[in-house]
């Protein structure tokens, strides 16, 4: 099944008890990358209020920046290295936030 939804209602569809989310949203700082008015600033924090209503289980990846720490202080938050890659660039060493509903670990 192919669905083409926003990230809120997609959430609210399919969420129910057993349920897992794996969610990549836009980086913070890049949310026009996806193109203008796709994914804004306001967009994580609504993200963040959803999930944690919601009876399913969620992991999310997104940059490790001082605004994404904040938007998704209450759940549980774990760190992890990568290098980004992106275009013909050189590559650059990052941090990135796992977050989840259920502890990580």
């Amino acid at each position: 099944m192919i669905e083409q939804l926003g990230y809120a209602d997609f959430i609210r569809r399919y969420d129910r008890a057993g349920m897992l989310f794996y969610l990549d949203p836009p980086y913070c700082g890049c949310e026009t990358d996806y193109g203008q008015d796709v994914f804004g600033r306001a967009d994580f924090d609504q993200l963040a209020d959803q999930l944690a209503g919601i009876k399913g289980r969620f992991i999310l990846s997104i940059n490790d920046r001082p605004g994404a720490r904040a938007t998704f202080a209450r759940f549980h938050v774990a760190t992890a290295e990568t290098t980004y890659t992106v275009g013909a660039g050189a590559a650059q060493r990052a941090g990135e936030l796992i977050v989840s509903n259920v502890a990580l670990g």
